[in-house]
């Protein structure tokens, strides 16, 4: 396998964490957003709409980190992603895409670029507008983990699964554009859990090559 990455992108950090669970070998190929690598014909060549993550598989190339981490959950079944039930899986999946649907699209780079090189927002207007959608997707979080008979240690019982993925780099994020956690305490016990668990730390944006 090999994972296509930036260490800052959230989506590659997921595609890192779901790998480092399953404990598959993979080599990784850095692509700087920053610096265009993403725009290059052979990328566009992997992956014609010029994000990370992408993943080849024996020549199968893979794209969009949560379709990503659904093959290697039918793939490599050990350890699961997603509970056995039919109500869980669905619980899981939509705690997952308040993030991965509704928070992250709005605040991915592109979306930041544009606001500040085409409609000329400041950066710290950036960061409000960051932190507006991390509040709003946070603000939903909180009361669906905390008060749900279902949330364990992890955002689903007491092992790491797919929501826990979504969940950890979108606070790394929060924290870089200093957006206000302490509204959201069992979200941030959960993510300092996940923290203790090796496949999450060896994938945060620090431990990378680049």
């Amino acid at each position: 396998m090999r994972l296509y990455s930036f260490f800052r992108s959230s989506a590659a950090f997921r595609a890192r964490i779901a790998l480092n669970l399953k404990q598959l070998d993979h080599e990784t190929t850095l692509i700087d957003l920053r610096a265009g690598d993403q725009f290059a014909d052979s990328y566009r060549a992997v992956n014609p709409q010029a994000r990370v993550p992408s993943l080849d598989d024996e020549g199968h190339l893979l794209f969009q980190s949560m379709a990503i981490m659904e093959y290697l959950e039918e793939t490599h079944a050990e350890p699961p992603l997603l509970p056995p039930d039919p109500v869980g899986r669905a619980r899981v999946r939509g705690l997952a895409n308040i993030i991965a649907c509704d928070i992250h699209p709005l605040n991915n780079l592109a979306v930041l670029l544009t606001l500040e090189k085409q409609f000329g927002l400041s950066k710290e207007d950036v960061a409000r507008w960051y932190c507006q959608w991390i509040e709003a997707g946070f603000t939903a979080l909180e009361p669906l983990l905390a008060g749900s008979p279902h949330t364990g240690r992890f955002c689903h019982g007491d092992s790491p699964g797919l929501a826990d993925i979504c969940l950890v780099p979108q606070v790394f994020n929060a924290n870089r554009f200093n957006c206000p956690l302490d509204p959201y305490p069992t979200l941030m016990e959960i993510f300092e859990t996940c923290m203790t668990v090796p496949a999450f730390d060896a994938a945060q944006p620090a431990n990378q090559p680049d």
